[in-house]
């Protein structure tokens, strides 16, 4: 077998990387396990055979990326398992889970509908590919892990309890007799439960975890709600006052319960107190207090409850998972270990086969780099504590910047070269350039918010967009096109979009009204829209936003969590919502004259509060607007309204699925965003690099391969074109330009580090390296309230 051979050479001074690549290419297994066989004479018999190899690569993945899947070590299950992991059969799964939650669409009630075959057989395939999916772990793991798996078991008893529903739900459908699709309440369970989705479980652990204690405030609050429920009836029952529709004021203990609770939300303040208030002024002091306790001190104490819990168990969750990544490091090394001296160690050859098969895609630049910090006495071997970091280090993104010449350096070197140019040069990379641009921008924004149909405003507009071309222009003369359109570069793309849009929706609108003496309404405003963006580009310019954005960045992907806890929360809502309340509200169109049109198509919401409000389109006729309705729900604006609305037309207990939803989404989901929200922003704030990234960024000073953010940011660089800090740095800034030339390294942002990771660092930082860490049973069996050896305190750290 051929593989590609790559030699690389180090000096004290500078790197320089030299490549021969073979005639052929081979699978790269292949390539990583043949890999120095001919140069490592002598070590033949302590090299680790192939399956050694993939089962300490298997390990150190699932430390990279926090898996926790307990797997059987025969080669067989090996290969199985990487088949498991890979991206193919993670999308797959999650393209059947899409489709199977995307299957209400279909169903009755539809807002799309098809034959219940089309949808029953799309569903059988979906289940069909669960079992598979099943199957296939139940191949990877030990059979009494398996089963013991309440994972698994959830999985197993939803398909065996859908498969029940459809063929009994069918062989009614057959006979024309109707029934409901209970088992579609049960599909979000797929998407919970399948080990891809460890993040959303992760959530709902905290939910689960943080109810025992939220349960008492809700009870003491409940309680209020009542007291003050009673004295609200004695207060105003027997004094004969009125709603505004008419109806008897605070007679039904019932109804004042629900006032109540609703004004806890302050839906419907202060309409709830005026008929008290108009008859006497001192009854508003009751509301007062009432809203002052429950409104503002009991939900405050929910928000400290749920944010002083999630932190309690987020801290174990981190816990669990700093521990079990060491514990599978552990494993990796000692099946890769041999004995030099008194010590065990890896042997280099075969960290950098282990490392190779790990990330496939690693630069043979970067994976020496590596090396030398995990080998800092260059023995030709790691130790155990060098190796521990392999994951962290793959884990931290190390940018390899490839400085070249621009074009037209090379090209007409002595106009490039020339004072003109090298003024032209000096100004671009002044700070004081993208100063006076973010000045034009504001100033635009400014013309914007006057008259478009003023003739001078209409100039100025074509005035702002040449300064835009030039400013790209002149960034392209200064640096690298490839580098200024490089893939890491969202700004440059940004603007050169935004501005080449705007001009052609521009053209086109002059174009059409100087043609047919009429402006095209839907491109002036894709021009206005077009224009306003460019306003973002200033605020990433003021220190205080940028640390902003980097930390809604760093937050970004965690959020699609909530995301989907949220999505399985208004799933189930829906799907329950539409089997109770589906054809009981109904929407006509303004055009119909039909007399249930102003009732919404039923009777019984005549004169009531939903009618006049024309709400008949928040209704559960189909998924979509289930999940409108929701959403409105959960901003409690007028939430009373739709509740009322659907108790009229059904039964006055169904407010209670209404305050159910309030409970679940409003008081703990949303509380637990805003916990996790506060919580990224301290660590964000907080934290500083970790110990491997200072490792790594004093390797790459010591080579003299480094080049430090700032410098990227100071648009010395053509890497980074969108220069901030750069100053007119004279001829020795010039000639440093100049002589930087071939391949240098960096550690990307701090914006790209997830929050995951960033609390990771936070509880890694406290753990002395020789800590391996309570035992395996012990990490996976252990409460919020267990305390380790060594063990640091993460209420403190922010």
């Amino acid at each position: 077998m051929r593989c590609t051979a790559v030699q690389l050479c180090f000096r004290s001074d500078s790197l320089s990387v030299f490549a021969r690549v073979g005639a052929s290419k081979q699978s790269l297994l292949g390539c990583f396990l043949s890999l120095d066989k001919n140069s490592e004479s002598g070590e033949g018999d302590r090299a680790p055979v192939e399956q050694d190899l993939l089962l300490a690569a298997a390990y150190v993945s699932d430390a990279q990326y926090n898996r926790n899947v307990p797997f059987e070590t025969s080669p067989q299950a090996i290969r199985f398992y990487y088949f498991y992991n890979h991206w193919t059969m993670q999308v797959a799964t999650y393209f059947f889970i899409c489709v199977d939650l995307s299957l209400a669409l279909f169903e009755e009630p539809a807002l799309f509908p098809l034959p219940f075959l089309a949808t029953s057989i799309a569903e059988v395939l979906c289940l069909t590919a669960f079992f598979g999916r099943l199957v296939h772990f139940a191949k990877v793991t030990p059979q009494v892990v398996f089963w013991k798996d309440t994972k698994n078991i959830c999985i197993v008893v939803t398909i065996v309890l859908t498969l029940i529903d459809l063929i009994i739900y069918g062989s009614l459908e057959a006979v024309n007799i109707h029934s409901v699709r209970w088992s579609r309440v049960l599909r979000p369970v797929f998407l919970i439960n399948f080990p891809e989705s460890r993040q959303i479980r992760r959530a709902f652990r905290s939910i689960r975890n943080t109810l025992p204690d939220i349960l008492y405030v809700f009870l003491l609050f409940m309680f209020s709600v009542l007291m003050f429920s009673l004295m609200a009836l004695k207060l105003f029952g027997d004094r004969g006052l009125k709603t505004v529709e008419g109806s008897p004021y605070f007679t039904n203990i019932l109804e004042i319960a629900f006032e109540l609770y609703v004004l806890v939300t302050t839906a419907n303040s202060p309409d709830v107190m005026m008929p008290a208030y108009d008859f006497n002024w001192w009854y508003s002091l009751y509301f007062i207090t009432y809203v002052i306790i429950n409104t503002y001190i009991f939900m405050s104490v929910f928000l400290a409850v749920v944010y002083n819990n999630y932190r309690k168990h987020l801290k174990n969750e981190i816990r669990k998972l700093v521990y079990l990544k060491r514990h599978k490091m552990i494993e990796a090394f000692n099946i890769l270990k041999v004995k030099v001296g008194t010590e065990f160690v890896v042997e280099e050859a075969q960290w950098k086969r282990l490392a190779k098969v790990v990330a496939p895609d690693i630069s043979s630049s970067h994976l020496e780099l590596l090396l030398r910090i995990s080998d800092e006495g260059q023995k030709g071997h790691v130790d155990k504590m060098n190796f521990l970091r392999l994951a962290d280090l793959l884990n931290i993104r190390v940018i390899a910047i490839n400085i070249k010449r621009h074009p037209l350096e090379t090209w007409v070197p002595r106009v490039y070269q020339s004072s003109a140019s090298l003024w032209v040069q000096k100004m671009v990379r002044h700070r004081a350039f993208v100063w006076v641009y973010d000045i034009i921008i504001l100033i635009n924004a400014i013309f914007i918010a006057l008259d478009e149909r003023n003739p001078f405003i209409a100039y100025a507009e074509w005035l702002f967009l040449s300064l835009y071309i030039i400013e790209i222009l002149l960034k392209l003369y200064t640096y690298e096109p490839r580098a200024y359109f490089g893939r890491r570069q969202f700004w440059n793309w940004f603007d050169v979009l935004i501005i080449i849009a705007a001009l052609v929706a521009t053209v086109a609108n002059t174009t059409i009204q100087s043609a047919r003496k009429y402006n095209s309404q839907q491109i002036l405003d894709i021009v206005l829209i077009l224009r306003i963006l460019r306003l973002l580009r200033v605020i990433v310019s003021i220190q205080r936003f940028r640390v902003i954005v980097t930390t809604l960045i760093n937050i970004g992907p965690t959020m699609l969590t909530f995301g989907g806890l949220v999505l399985v929360v208004y799933y189930v809502f829906a799907i329950i919502g539409m089997e109770v309340f589906r054809g009981k509200v109904r929407f006509f169109n303004p055009n119909f004259t039909t007399p249930d049109a102003p009732v919404c198509g039923n009777p019984a919401l005549k004169d009531s509060a939903f009618a006049r409000s024309r709400y008949c389109k928040n209704n559960f006729n189909d998924l979509a607007s289930a999940f409108v309705v929701l959403m409105e729900l959960t901003v409690v604006n007028q939430w009373h309204v739709i509740a009322g609305g659907f108790a009229l037309v059904t039964h006055q207990a169904a407010k209670l699925y209404f305050i159910g939803f309030h409970v679940v989404v409003v008081i703990l989901i949303v509380n637990i965003f805003i916990a996790f929200i506060l919580e990224a922003f301290f660590v964000a704030y907080s934290l500083e690099k970790s110990e491997v990234e200072t490792a790594i960024e004093k390797k790459i000073q010591e080579l003299g391969v480094g080049i430090q953010e700032e410098d990227m940011q100071d648009g010395k660089l053509i890497d980074n074109v969108d220069a901030k800090d750069g100053g007119f740095s004279g001829d020795d800034g010039d000639n440093k330009r100049k002589a930087l030339k071939g391949l240098y390294f960096r550690i990307a942002s701090k914006k790209y580090r997830t929050v995951d990771a960033l609390l990771q660092q936070m509880f890694e930082s406290e753990i002395a390296p020789e800590d391996e860490g309570p035992s395996l049973d012990e990490i996976l069996n252990s409460s919020p309230s267990d305390v380790y050896p060594k063990t640091p305190s993460l209420e403190n750290s922010a």
